[in-house]
């Protein structure tokens, strides 16, 4: 496991410092504390367009054929993502070539042109991302489903935006965002693996420069929900795919870690409840999965599957008696020790890589008041007891905490008998 270092560049923007040894490649990570929620109506989907206009040209590199050639003769990776409550941009390259990738990156974030004509241009390109996620049931079906947890509000709309709003967003739009959301109230970065002192010293020159922002912090979400929910999208599909979740609580809570390790013995594995119930002993489903999302203000955890047209409302049933299950029974001892060593196994996994460990320190420092090691989250699942599991199981398990989405060829009527059905 990694051991990680915390320093503050002059204008305070924290620099986390995660060396590795044995690794040929280092990874730099630039995470900024904006994403979906802190926009508007007006603004939503401005997050998501703005990191792709960072990938159009700088005033020393002044198109994309320049910036990704510079890139690619580093001969690396390098990306960018936007969620709710973060966007990242990175830089993976062999050992001994990321003070060249923090010069590309630091020139993308603090001089980007965001010049008219590529705006107009990239509209295309930002609608046809949103048609392929919406042409995607199985991908957008946890849009579907955070609408109906979260309504028409910041947390409830797509990461993307409307067609309505890309097309009508203007320069002085990312001009303004840009100068609110990015800079040193808002940017942390992470350097990983092989790095050495002269990439520490190049970041602290790039980043330690940039000004201190206006930055707008999101709302808060507020829960009210009082008896179970429902939303429908139709499709004209095969199948419908459907998630059924439960509220849960933010990143931080003391239960946290148990409600990961009842979600992998849920539907986090082949061997889990669902995927043995829905799919080995019913035939229902091709895939089938249960997973927890925590943010840093709410929370929830769903159970989602592909299952025939005329089959929902068996579905649907299966999941529901295993939620009833989990709440009222002790899991065995069996099942605990798997999940456990699936975890462990999962988390080595997951921390293979400079760019993994970039991501995980990343996300942390965005959505957590400190950082948790990994050595220390390993010993913390190891002492998960199934009282610990039962105790999460019947403090999410409640009627009101229900939702579900769907996509398919459901009418409202069927909508109607399946939300009739949503009880614990």
């Amino acid at each position: 496991m990694y051991k990680y270092k915390k320093l503050s560049l002059a204008n305070k923007i924290p620099l986390i410092l995660v060396p590795m040894s044995g690794v040929k490649t280092a990874t730099a990570l630039i995470m900024v504390k904006t994403g979906s929620k802190y926009e508007n109506r007006p603004e939503s989907g401005l997050s998501h367009f703005l990191e792709h206009m960072f990938f159009k040209g700088t005033k020393r590199r002044p198109d994309t054929l320049t910036l990704s050639a510079e890139l690619d003769v580093l001969g690396g990776e390098y990306n960018a993502f936007t969620s709710k409550e973060y966007t990242g941009y990175y830089v993976k390259v062999a050992e001994g070539k990321l003070s060249q990738a923090l010069d590309i990156l630091g020139d993308m974030l603090t001089a980007s042109k965001f010049e008219s004509e590529e705006i107009e241009r990239e509209k295309g390109v930002i609608i046809e991302e949103l048609n392929m996620y919406e042409d995607n049931p199985l991908m957008h079906v946890e849009d579907v489903l955070e609408f109906c947890l979260y309504g028409d509000t910041p947390a409830g709309w797509d990461t993307i935006g409307t067609k309505k709003n890309i097309q009508a967003f203007k320069r002085s739009d990312f001009i303004r965002y840009f100068k609110r959301q990015y800079g040193a109230k808002s940017i942390t970065v992470i350097l990983s693996g092989a790095i050495k002192e002269s990439d520490s010293r190049q970041a602290r020159k790039i980043f330690g420069q940039i000004p201190i922002n206006n930055w707008k912090n999101k709302l808060a979400v507020k829960e009210r929900q009082v008896k179970p929910n429902a939303k429908s999208v139709f499709k004209a599909t095969d199948q419908i795919n459907l998630s059924l979740a439960v509220r849960t609580f933010p990143v931080g809570d003391r239960q946290e870690l148990a409600l990961k390790m009842l979600s992998v013995i849920l539907g986090g594995s082949m061997s889990s409840r669902l995927f043995i119930s829905l799919r080995e002993r019913s035939g229902l489903a091709y895939y089938v999965k249960s997973s927890a999302e925590l943010y840093s203000d709410s929370g929830y955890l769903a159970t989602q599957a592909g299952v025939p047209k005329d089959k929902a409302k068996e579905a649907v049933s299966i999941i529901l008696e295993e939620y009833r299950r989990i709440a009222n029974e002790d899991v065995s001892l069996e099942e605990l020790s798997r999940a456990k060593d699936l975890m462990s196994g999962r988390l080595l996994m997951q921390l293979e890589t400079s760019d993994d460990v970039a991501s995980w320190y990343g996300r942390q420092a965005i959505l957590r008041h400190k950082f948790i090691e990994p050595a220390e989250l390993d010993k913390q699942l190891r002492t998960i007891t199934v009282a610990d599991i039962r105790q999460v199981a019947q403090r999410i398990m409640k009627n009101k905490n229900l939702n579900l989405a769907i996509i398919g060829p459901v009418k409202e009527h069927n909508l109607s008998s399946l939300l009739k059905m949503l009880k614990l």
